[in-house]
């Protein structure tokens, strides 16, 4: 009994995910952003690339690869404890490192049409 419930809970749960599995419109998919330059007076919009997901999401990346090495670290060096130190420690030293030492720039390229 108990094994069909936890089935039926399981397969609910797996039709209710398809919703929103569904493919999505073009629309939202586009991998060209359009920005601005001015120059002489004048606007003008020029396509350009989407950036890589790295460059994205450059920061999220970097503060969970640096917790996740310090809790690493300090998880072999001193057990529990020191895996929550190590990730305190690695948290600091990744936010150092991404929002001071090296900081974020965008770079765009230009699409060429042919």
């Amino acid at each position: 009994m108990k094994k069909s419930v936890i089935l039926f809970a399981i397969m609910a749960l797996l039709c209710g995910t398809m919703f929103f599995a569904a493919p999505q419109t073009s629309i939202a998919q586009r991998s060209v952003y359009y920005q601005r330059v001015r120059r002489n007076g004048r606007t003008r919009w020029v396509r350009v690339r989407k950036p890589s997901y790295y460059r994205r999401h450059r920061n999220r990346i970097n503060m969970a690869l640096g917790t996740a090495g310090g809790a690493l670290v300090g998880g072999l060096i001193g057990g529990r404890k020191g895996m929550l130190i190590g990730a305190g420690t690695g948290l600091a030293g990744s936010a150092l490192y991404t929002y001071k030492l090296k900081k974020k720039k965008r770079h765009y390229r230009k699409v060429r049409r042919y």
